[in-house]
């Protein structure tokens, strides 16, 4: 037998009716984004989950054909696009760059390097193409951004990819754990001078990432067993893993987020 139906509930007459909270909008239209590194990986993923959210989406690289193929597909696919070679370690370059474009409401801060080596065998020369990379070109990259955003009076989100190195240790990484521990502390420090601009900046940390570069890694056993011992959901991470982080950052979702790290490392970090 059925149960009685509920009756329905009566309006209490002593309390006036409440709206119910509006998620806020993950939806991107009208928003310009910039994104170094785009060509391929990381990248390429975040630039097509921002674009697919509605920005329009300028892709960044020092070679011409990857982005210029993303682009020719983010275009068939509906979305805005287009793309800039620009090797962002030329810092006269980048200051032309921003200061021909109009303010971005976006940056993915994506370009990096890595070259695992024991520090020991540390090179200056290795030095200075990690940290030139991963460093002063975030660095400049990030103020040439802002200094466009400050003139033109337009708020938005500065968005770094950093790396779970920039909040543990690990061998053979000194090089890149020091430029991911130093980017960590630059984010922190951009988010403070840039609040009451209406600014805000965060990074993304990930784990090991299976992408074009890294794949020939993963064919080492030894190395491969040593990465999932340490990632317990017990699998390396894809570009797809990032994009949902992408699109909170730029997003209005994120609105009271500023100064802080979304560590994606699956539970590396977390013993």
């Amino acid at each position: 037998m059925c149960p009685m139906p509920v009756p329905p509930r009566r309006a209490n007459p002593w309390k006036a009716e409440m709206a119910l909270p509006e998620t806020p909008s993950l939806r991107l239209d009208g928003k310009r984004a910039v994104i170094t590194g785009a060509g391929r990986g990381i990248g390429k993923a975040m630039a097509t989950a921002l674009a697919a959210a509605g920005a329009a989406v300028t892709l960044i690289a020092r070679t011409e054909a990857e982005i210029a193929a993303l682009d020719s597909e983010l275009k068939g696919a509906g979305y805005l696009a287009d793309h800039a070679v620009l090797d962002v370690t030329n810092m006269s370059g980048v200051s032309a760059f921003f200061d021909e474009c109009d303010a971005f409401h976006i940056l993915v801060n994506n370009a990096g390097t890595n070259r695992p080596k024991p520090m020991q065998d540390v090179s200056e020369e290795d030095y200075d193409a990690v940290l030139d990379l991963n460093v002063k070109s975030a660095f400049f990259v990030a103020q040439a951004c802002v200094k466009k955003m400050l003139e033109q009076q337009q708020n938005g989100s500065l968005i770094h990819i950093g790396s779970q190195m920039g909040h543990v240790g690990g061998p053979n990484r000194s090089l890149y754990c020091a430029s991911k521990w130093a980017l960590e502390g630059m984010n922190k420090a951009f988010a403070l001078d840039l609040a009451k601009h209406g600014i805000r900046s965060n990074t993304i940390a990930p784990t090991f990432i299976e992408t074009e570069l890294t794949r020939p890694f993963f064919e080492d056993e030894a190395f491969m067993a040593s990465v999932l011992e340490k990632i317990k959901l017990g699998r390396i991470g894809k570009p797809e893993d990032l994009m949902g982080a992408v699109l909170f950052l730029a997003s209005d979702a994120s609105a009271m987020m500023t100064g802080s790290s979304m560590v994606i490392d699956g539970g590396w970090t977390a013993e």
